[in-house]
């Protein structure tokens, strides 16, 4: 069988750029919430199920995604009855499951950006009549946008490197669900020692300049 060596190297960089959007998008509103509301009940419990993807195995994740999207869940039924098909072994599936492991990054990175900002200065914006949203748009992402890009990008490089909650979740269909990491294990359990190689070597290529680029952030916002 003829492997196309692009469609999985395609496919997780979309997967990823959806996935890290979302994350990105999510862990932002998230992290403003919470800090909006130090006093808000259950916070601690929320928090904890923020960044429980962290220290649980990839493999519990997607299990527990297949329980609860499974065929004869309620959540499943209704998807099914929905969209005439289920959620499991999709492309939408594997974006679900970046989405989660990724997610924790981009909470942290943007809580930490948000927490060093002085409430003097948003305090100052609200009495000269600027509104939330205004003061979030102007004045806290501007000011936290270094945090913001470096969790940005640890939140893309996490959802392009997700296997266990995927492989679980989305299955492994060539050009569908099989994404760099699936493709990667596949071609060494088949002993196809070089293709793995390669798919490896693009993979660190990628993560070495991404984190790379995590660090000059860094550097650059200690100056």
């Amino acid at each position: 069988m003829q492997i196309d060596f692009w469609a999985p190297i395609k496919l997780s960089i979309e997967i990823a750029a959806f996935s890290g959007a979302a994350a990105i998008l999510l862990g932002i509103l998230a992290a403003r919430t919470m800090l909006k509301h130090p006093g808000m009940k259950g916070r601690m419990l929320l928090e904890t199920i923020f960044l429980l993807p962290i220290v649980l195995p990839p493999t519990v994740i997607g299990f527990l995604l297949v329980v609860i999207f499974g065929h004869n869940s309620p959540v499943g039924q209704l998807i099914i009855a929905l969209f005439d098909q289920s959620l499991i072994f999709t492309w939408s599936a594997a974006a679900i499951a970046s989405i989660i492991v990724a997610f924790p990054l981009m909470y942290q990175s943007a809580k930490a950006g948000f927490g060093g900002i002085d409430a003097e200065i948003e305090d100052a914006a609200r009495i000269d009549g600027g509104t939330e949203w205004k003061i979030f748009w102007t004045i806290s992402i501007p000011l936290a946008a270094r945090s913001l890009l470096a969790g940005g990008i640890l939140t893309f490089a996490r959802a392009l490197g997700e296997f266990g909650a995927t492989l679980m979740f989305a299955g492994n269909i060539p050009g569908k669900t099989q994404t760099m990491p699936i493709a990667i294990y596949m071609a060494f359990e088949s002993g196809q020692t070089e293709l793995a190689w390669a798919w490896v070597a693009i993979m660190v290529l990628m993560s070495f300049g991404m984190l790379g680029a995590v660090q000059l952030l860094q550097r650059t916002q200690a100056k």
